[in-house]
């Protein structure tokens, strides 16, 4: 088993909207490095930070775990779409998601708080110019952040 941190905008997507619906597929990934990391990387039974970004309380919030691994990113082919990409192939598509299920909430774990932890300090979020939407966490790293919400 592995350990992700995915990234996003609660406006957009939030650990709430996870917690209604139980199982989501992440979609909208549009950065290779990412991409390649769903889709070569991340299995079943991995489990993930829901990490909100872009808000006023930025932070891991919650845990998820992968229900499904890679496949085609159905959004691609949709021009109604903000993921919409004309440039992918049906026969060959470019982008892929996950299907994720709802774990639980986490009291909110601030990236100021990370930063600011000596045993978080590789973490790929804090590191200068990281802007991926899709992380890997080590299981230290991983264990540290669950510790730091004070319920475990």
């Amino acid at each position: 088993m592995a350990y992700w941190l995915f990234k996003t905008e609660p406006d957009t997507f939030s650990i709430d909207t996870l917690k209604q619906m139980n199982v989501a597929c992440w979609e909208g990934v549009r950065n290779y490095q990412a991409r390649n990391m769903m889709r070569d990387d991340v299995k079943v039974g991995d489990q993930v930070f829901i990490y909100h970004s872009s808000c006023k309380d930025i932070g891991v919030v919650g845990v998820a775990k992968v229900v499904r691994e890679a496949y085609p990113d159905h959004f691609q082919f949709d021009p109604d779409s903000p993921y919409f990409d004309p440039k992918s192939d049906p026969a060959n598509p470019r982008w892929v998601m996950v299907d994720i299920e709802y774990v639980r909430h986490l009291r909110l774990v601030t990236l100021k708080s990370i930063k600011v932890n000596d045993a978080l300090h590789e973490m790929p979020l804090v590191q200068r110019g990281n802007r991926l939407s899709i992380m890997p966490v080590t299981e230290q790293q991983w264990q540290e952040v669950l510790r730091m919400t004070g319920q475990f």
